[in-house]
Order: structure tokens, then sequence, then C-alpha cells
């Protein structure tokens, strides 16, 4: 994957490029994208690998409750119904298109967010320091980057996305006040595995891997430094029932979670975390995640 953005370093125009190829049909786009980046033949037929099985997910099931619960909106009301919506984050706005983002209904600081995109999120702590304008042309950006479906992530187009403002969360804990994001790897409702993101938003931002009984588990991927370790968060056990919950019913969801001064909130949930595009180190770590990926019966071709 290093060497898909070495030879393409602009993500602006990965997306041009993607998006030149949308008429390829899934299957053939999902084949050629693995081995470009994850260097390996893509084995549909019988996957190993957590990053195959992630690509036969993509192809081979379709759940509606998927598409609901990737949009950064819609997921709101999916939190309610389970009885959890004290963990939403306050909601300020809600813009149909970025034409109609309005600065003066919003306090000094938020963030913006697209529903359906990844990577599409604005931080914005002081308002007066942005362009109005050239933030609408930012999310016109990012809509036509939702839309080329880099990864051929079914779910973020069933519905119009909208853009999303919300309160910024911010932990005066860390360095520079970005909250530890806490990504927890979920199969058939059983948390397995829990990534701590720390220094979000600075070069120095790292990914701590374990698992549920807080054991480090010894791997590297992106942004990631396994020699470094961090202490066993209060609100460890409330997180996993949490991920347990939420992830009810999916062969495999990704629940993202903050604890700020031991109080949980929602982030967001993943059904194709990196697109299933990793390269981890020891690579064994692919495999021992694929078995823990029971996939369902196929319900789409």
């Amino acid at each position: 994957m290093d060497f898909y953005k070495r030879l393409v370093p602009s993500k602006r125009i990965r997306f041009k490029l993607i998006s030149m190829f949308r008429f390829v049909s899934d299957k053939p786009m999902l084949e050629f994208q693995y081995r470009i980046k994850c260097g390996r033949k893509l084995n549909l037929s019988h996957p190993r690998r957590f990053t195959e099985k992630i690509q036969w997910y993509k192809l081979y099931y379709r759940d509606p409750q998927m598409a609901r619960c990737s949009d950064k909106y819609l997921v709101r009301g999916y939190l309610e119904e389970k009885g959890m919506g004290g963990l939403l984050n306050e909601l300020y706005a809600v813009f149909q298109t970025p034409d109609e983002i309005d600065f003066s209904v919003l306090p000094d600081s938020f963030v913006l967010k697209l529903s359906n995109g990844s990577g599409t999120n604005l931080i914005v702590k002081n308002k007066a320091d942005y362009n109005l304008e050239e933030v609408k042309e930012k999310f016109r950006d990012f809509e036509k980057q939702s839309a080329s479906s880099a990864g051929r992530e079914w779910c973020y187009h069933v519905h119009r996305p909208v853009i999303v403002a919300e309160k910024l969360l911010e932990d005066l804990s860390t360095e520079n006040g970005a909250a530890d994001d806490f990504k927890i790897l979920c199969f058939n409702g059983e948390p397995e595995v829990i990534i701590r993101v720390t220094q979000r938003y600075t070069d120095k931002v790292n990914h701590l891997t374990y698992d549920r009984d807080w054991n480090p588990i010894k791997v590297d991927y992106e942004k990631s430094r396994s020699d470094e370790t961090s202490e066993k968060p209060q609100t460890l056990d409330e997180m996993l029932q949490i991920a347990r919950t939420l992830s009810d019913g999916f062969p495999f969801a990704r629940i993202d979670l903050y604890s700020i001064q031991n109080r949980v909130l929602f982030g967001e949930i993943t059904f194709f975390p990196w697109s299933g595009y990793m390269r981890f180190e020891p690579d064994r770590f692919d495999l021992e995640l694929g078995k823990k990926f029971v996939l369902p019966e196929k319900n789409h071709s």
C-alpha cells in the first residue's frame, strides 16, 4: 500500500484515476486493487486472510442496516434504537449540500463531516480562521471523492450524503487536544481486537493494538509502532459492552469510540476498515484475524 501511495502521492489524483475506471465491474476492480496495494493475488474462492475476507464481504454480503450504520447521520437513529443515544456527540446542524453550509448558525469551534465519506472531515477550531467559500469548495471535492467509489464499498452509496456539523471533541490531557480513538474489531457481535489511535492529527500518530484483555499485540502496519504501550482505559469494559451491542447481528463490524475523562462517546461504525488493503507485519496477523472472521452465506452476486 505504501508503494501505491509513493507511486501516486496526491490523494486527489488517486481518486481521479480511480474514477476513470468506474465502468469496470466490482470483482475485477477489487482484484486489481488488491494486487497493487497488498502485493498478492486476491483469493475470493477460498479466502483465508482478513484482507481477503473484507473484499468478499464487499462483493457478496449486503444488509440494508450496513448502509444505515455507515452513514454518519443516519447511524444516530440506530444508536437511539439500541438505547444508546446518550453516546452521541452533540449535533449542531445538518446541511443538505455544500452550498448550504452556514457558519452563522455554528459556534466558534466544530467539526464538519460528509456523512458517507472516509477522510472527509474538517476540524474547525476557530471559524474566523476559515474562508466559508473555500470550505464549501472543499466539501464539493469531498463529494467527488466519495462518488468515485474507490474501494467499491457499496454501503456508502445507498443514501444521499449530507454534511453534519457536530461538537469538536477535545481531550485536554493529550498533546494537541485530540481524543484517543478506540477502534474495536468485532466478529459476530464479539469484540476481539482493539486499536487505540493516539496523538491523532500529528506526525506522531500511532496505532496500538491489543486483545480484549488489553494484552499488547505486536503488529505493525500503516502509522503504527508496536514498541509503544499505553495504560488500560478505565472505561474498557464499558466500551467492550457497547461494541457488543452495536455490532450484534453483523458478521464483522468495527466500532469506533472515544473515552474522554472516563466518558464514552460514539465515533462511527465501519464494515470495511482500510478498505481491506493493509499489509501487516508479521504477515501471520492477517491470517489470524481471518480465522476470527466467519463469512456468512452469500446474499448478493
